[in-house]
C-alpha cells in the first residue's frame, strides 16, 4: 500500500507500508520513504492515486503524473489556466491501473483524461466560479462536482458534457460518492449531506462540531470524516450517527483520510482495518479502528513531513504498464 500528499511548500510527499517483522499477527508497520521534492512551483492543493499512477495539482495550474512503484515522475499535463482543486482516476474492479484521469479547476472548468497514454478528451465548464470538488461514480460514467457558485453539477462522462445542474443554496466544500455509488455526501461547513444517488433525495444530515475539511467513505455504510476537531470521525450514514471516533487524532486540523482496506490494498480479510490521516502539522499516522470501538488507539506507524500538508491520497502499490505523457501534451510542454 503506499501513500500520497502534497503540502504548502510544493513538495510532494510518496510513502509505501511495510511491515517491520516477518510474523503476519504483527501489526508493527512503518512509512517508508518513496520521494520527496517539490514537484510544483507554489502549493500543491490535490492528490489522488490509483495503482501505482498517482497525480498532484497546484495553484501553479499544473497537473504533475508519478509512477509510484518506480518512485519516478511521468511529466505533466497543461491544459487548465486556474489552480487545479480536485483530481481523481477511474480504475475499472479488473484492472489495476486506471483508465481514466478526470481534473477540476478554480475557474469552473473540468477536463477528462485517457490515462494510458495520458491524453485530454474533453474539456468542459460546468461551473460559473471554482469547483470546490470531484467524485466519481464507481461506473467511471457520471461525476459530481460542487463550486463555489453554490451549485451541484452532473457530469456524462461518456458524453462529455453536464447533464444536470441545480442550487444548493450554500457552498459544498467536498463531495464524494459511497462505494457501492447508491448514495453520495456533501459536507457544507460543520454538517455533512447524506443523499440517495438516484433521485438526490436527502436520507440524513451528520452533524460535526467543527467545520469539516475531508471525508473518506469506508465499508458497510461508514463515513470517515475530519477537520478542524482534530478527530477521526467514523459515522453509520444508516442511522446518522456516530459510530466511534478517535479523539485528538492530531495536535492539528485533519486535513486528510485515506481508509486502506480491500478497494486501495489490503489482501487479506485478517489484515487490520487501516485509515490512514494527515494533519496540517506535517505529521502523518497509521490507525487500526477496530481498537477505536472501545478505547483510544495508538498509531500503528507515522511519519513527520515537517510541512503544512494539504491533502493525503492512498491506494495498493501494484506495478503495471507504464502510462506515458500524450503527443499532444508533449507540444504543450508536460
Amino acid at each position: 500500500m503506499s501513500l500520497i500528499a502534497g503540502s504548502y511548500e510544493k513538495f510532494i510527499w510518496g510513502f509505501k507500508l511495510k511491515s517491520l517483522k516477518p510474523n503476519p499477527d504483527s501489526q508493527s508497520l512503518t512509512l517508508t520513504p518513496l520521494f520527496s521534492y517539490p514537484s510544483h512551483l507554489s502549493s500543491i492543493t490535490t492528490v489522488a492515486t490509483a495503482g501505482s499512477a498517482a497525480a498532484s495539482g497546484g495553484s501553479d495550474d499544473t497537473i504533475h503524473l508519478y509512477d509510484m512503484s518506480s518512485a519516478t515522475s511521468l511529466g505533466s499535463l497543461h491544459d487548465h489556466s486556474a489552480t487545479v482543486t480536485s483530481l481523481s482516476f477511474f480504475t475499472p474492479p479488473h484492472l489495476s491501473f486506471p483508465l481514466n484521469l478526470v481534473s477540476a479547476a478554480a475557474d469552473g472548468s473540468f477536463c477528462i483524461y485517457e490515462a494510458d497514454p495520458f491524453v485530454l478528451l474533453k474539456s468542459l465548464k460546468p461551473h460559473r466560479k471554482a469547483i470546490n470538488d470531484v467524485s466519481l461514480h464507481p461506473s467511471g460514467k457520471l461525476a459530481l462536482t460542487v463550486g463555489k457558485d453554490e451549485c451541484l453539477s452532473m457530469i456524462n462522462l461518456v458524453r462529455g458534457r453536464r447533464s444536470f445542474y441545480c442550487r444548493l443554496g450554500k457552498e459544498a466544500s467536498l463531495v464524494t460518492y459511497d462505494g457501492s455509488g447508491d448514495k453520495f455526501y456533501m459536507a457544507m461547513e460543520d454538517k455533512v449531506m447524506v443523499h440517495e444517488a438516484e433521485d438526490a433525495r436527502l436520507l440524513c444530515e451528520l452533524e460535526n462540531s467543527k467545520r469539516v475539511l475531508c471525508v473518506e467513505p469506508g465499508e458497510n455504510g461508514v463515513l470517515y470524516t475530519g477537520g478542524e476537531d482534530r478527530c477521526i470521525t467514523a459515522w453509520d450514514t444508516n442511522s446518522g450517527k456516530v459510530a466511534y471516533r478517535i479523539e485528538d487524532a492530531h495536535p492539528a486540523r485533519v486535513k486528510g483520510i485515506v481508509v486502506l482496506t480491500s478497494k486501495a490494498g489490503a489482501v487479506a480479510d485478517d489484515d487490520p482495518y487501516l485509515v490512514a490521516s494527515a494533519s496540517s502539522d506535517g505529521v502523518i499516522r497509521l490507525w487500526d479502528v477496530r481498537m477505536a470501538v472501545k478505547e483510544k488507539p495508538n498509531p500503528l506507524a507515522e511519519a513527520n513531513t515537517k510541512s503544512r500538508l494539504t491533502c493525503l491520497a492512498g491506494s495498493s502499490l501494484k506495478s503495471f504498464k507504464r502510462p506515458q505523457i500524450g503527443k499532444s501534451d508533449k507540444k504543450r510542454g508536460a
